[in-house]
């Protein structure tokens, strides 16, 4: 199982039981996932994003806290994510045509979602224009959108962000 922010918290606790004090360890509000019902009702809605809002931390910290105490790697993504992301770019990439950027991961950690602003954003984009994505983790939901509108997409991993980069199909 991937841990991501849209996990939710449930299966997260079906998957891994021991991550039930992981999760009270990191924020006492989730104290409350020990009563059964509010875990049956509670945990099949609420996501890792919407707990990291509830617990006043960074979605981005709680997910990689919650993977390493999977024994997963705190950098480790899913077959979805791992299709965007390349060693080398693309021969279309040229960084000095990037004419927009938008670090996301304050909107993201806020529970908000970069789709809508991206999404405007690269409207935008004519020519050789590439969009710059930076965001925490591999937007790959996000990516498949746009891949299907017709831009060419591609991510690179670089410390502990990922940068995405966007163009229309030349």
């Amino acid at each position: 199982m991937q841990i991501t922010p849209k996990t939710k918290v449930g299966e997260l606790l079906d998957a891994f039981p021991h991550l039930e004090s992981v999760l009270i360890e990191i924020a006492p509000a989730f104290e409350k996932l020990r009563n059964p019902i509010l875990r049956k009702t509670v945990g099949k809605v609420a996501t890792l994003q919407q707990a990291a809002a509830i617990g006043n931390l960074k979605v981005d910290e709680l997910v990689n806290k919650l993977r390493l105490a999977a024994g997963i790697s705190a950098d480790a993504t899913s077959a979805d994510e791992l299709a965007y992301l390349v060693d080398t770019p693309p021969e279309w990439f040229d960084a000095r045509t990037v004419v927009y950027s938008f670090e996301a991961s304050e909107l993201i950690n806020s529970g908000g979602s970069p789709m809508a602003v991206v999404l405007g954003a690269v409207k935008k984009l004519t020519g050789d224009d590439i969009y710059e994505l930076k965001t925490p983790f591999v937007p790959a939901p996000l990516l498949d959108m746009l891949k299907e509108q017709g831009y060419e997409v591609f991510a690179i991993q670089k410390n502990m962000d990922v940068l995405s980069y966007v163009r229309v199909k030349g």
